[in-house]
């Protein structure tokens, strides 16, 4: 419990009705969670606002409104906050009510178009190997020590990121490890947290529905790293030819890591197999379970993060060696009839060339490569083309589908996707709807040595159709085929 005085430190209102000498027992953003003393923070969302729902709040309990237009009816029983921008106003509010818990951690962000999650999540197992209690924030899921919590968004909101963060202060958490998405940047869900340090990982095509353009998320990645103080780091890939502009006016200590040049962290891959990767890095040799070089850069990031975070070089490449890849991130098996199966969260165009060119380095015996492979819908459609293209260019066989439609026709996606291909292509290439009945042509056409990938879902368990998630596992049901 704290006053509304001690919330609003350091903010600066527009606008007060009333006495901020009141108790607040909790902060909320949506209205039916509202109890008595409660505050609302009006939120304007992409599908519903926030300021709608004031009258509702203050009915079920709630003593203080935070909005940006105050409402035609005026409670007197409550206290009426007018604020710029309510997304900044909540960020700066949760610190304040939760005792700032991210400057009580070494709080590292990752972010970039793809490898955050394999990133964070293996800085978690790594630190938690090392010895100390961590945190980890993910696409996958929540962590407080051993403690598993559901996640939606890759980056949550910032009432919760507080929340999650005072938990892992509460349970002795030394270390949290954070997926940092272009929208939390924009919808200020990070603003006021504390960064020991950062990693950009690589920037390509994506999330162009939502920023418009490239330079405008490209900006967006470049608004975290510019938000970090001169006491963090951010680690930076030097093979990304984005890497110097993203950091160029952060005020952290700048490092990198690269495979190609010279740079603070260098690797070079020596072998490229099914078993993973043989590396040298820094001059000392390690195996991992890790395949392919998107895995060697992800590799060198968190083992340049584990040293710039004061970890001895030798423990960390020993648990590093021994850790597992994460869950439907170049996931894979081999059946008993001899076709190996992989699945992917490989969603845009850059990673899924980046997986079948893997795959294609490290096949044997000249098998074929079944791609599987769908657009999301609600998203960025001027990927959906190229994604298609490359899967074409890069594998044998081809079998368009469905993957999170979402509220779009299943089909009208794939007809998007066929716009990548000429019509020679468009012939050759199968088209399924209906998901599992892709991955049933798939491996019906597959015999031994040829191997299936499965793009687009990785971790997911479910598949979202007009608003409903239904039970759907890539995994489950490739393994479950090819028996």
């Amino acid at each position: 419990m704290k006053t509304l005085k001690e919330l609003l430190k350091n903010f600066k209102a527009i606008e007060m009705s009333c006495s901020d000498d009141i108790a607040i027992s909790s902060i909320c953003i949506d209205s039916r969670k509202c109890r008595h003393s409660s505050l609302f923070v009006a939120i304007r969302g992409a599908k519903s606002d926030g300021h709608n729902f004031i009258e509702k709040a203050i009915k079920n309990g709630a003593r203080a409104v935070i909005c940006e237009e105050l409402p035609n009816f005026i409670k007197e029983k409550a206290t009426y906050i007018k604020a710029a921008n309510t997304q900044i106003a909540l960020a700066q509010i949760a610190r304040n009510f939760y005792g700032d818990p991210s400057s009580k951690l070494k709080l590292v962000g990752v972010t970039g178009t793809n490898g955050k999650t394999t990133t964070a999540t293996l800085l978690y197992r790594l630190f938690r190997e090392l010895g100390f209690k961590s945190g980890l924030i993910s696409t996958v899921r929540n962590m407080i020590g051993d403690e598993e919590l559901s996640t939606n968004n890759t980056t949550p909101d910032s009432l919760t990121l507080n929340e999650l963060m005072d938990k892992m202060v509460k349970a002795g958490c030394k270390y949290c490890f954070m997926e940092v998405s272009s929208h939390s940047v924009v919808q200020h869900r990070i603003d006021g947290l504390k960064f020991a340090g950062a990693i950009f990982t690589n920037l390509t095509h994506d999330h162009l529905d939502y920023h418009g353009t490239f330079e405008e998320y490209l900006k967006a990645k470049q608004g975290f790293l510019n938000m970090l103080e001169s006491d963090a780091f951010v680690l930076s890939n030097l093979d990304d030819e984005n890497a110097k502009v993203l950091d160029k006016n952060s005020k952290a200590m700048k490092k990198y890591f690269s495979l190609k040049s010279p740079a603070d962290f260098e690797c070079k891959i020596l072998q490229n197999s099914f078993d993973g990767l043989l590396l040298d890095v820094d001059s000392s040799r390690v195996k991992t379970k890790l395949i392919g070089s998107f895995n060697a850069y992800n590799f060198t990031g968190i083992y340049g993060a584990a040293i710039l975070l004061g970890q001895n070089k030798d423990k960390v490449l020993k648990v590093l060696s021994e850790l597992y890849p994460v869950e439907g991130r170049f996931q894979h098996f081999k059946s008993e009839n001899g076709i190996v199966g992989i699945v992917d969260y490989a969603h845009t165009p850059d990673a899924v060339e980046k997986v079948l060119k893997t795959i294609r380095d490290i096949r044997k015996n000249g098998g074929k490569i079944i791609t599987v492979i769908g657009c999301g819908g609600d998203r960025d459609a001027t990927k959906r083309p190229i994604m298609a293209k490359i899967a074409w260019k890069l594998s044998d066989v081809v079998i368009l589908t469905s993957d999170n439609p979402r509220s779009e026709n299943p089909e009208e996606i794939i007809e998007q996707m066929k716009k990548g291909l000429d019509a020679s292509a468009v012939r050759k290439t199968l088209t399924f709807t209906d998901r599992r009945e892709a991955i049933e042509e798939a491996c019906s056409v597959a015999s031994q040595n040829d191997i299936i990938l499965l793009a687009g879902k990785g971790h997911e368990k479910y598949q979202e159709i007009k608003g409903i998630k239904y039970p759907f596992d890539d995994m489950e049901e490739l393994r479950g085929c090819l028996k």
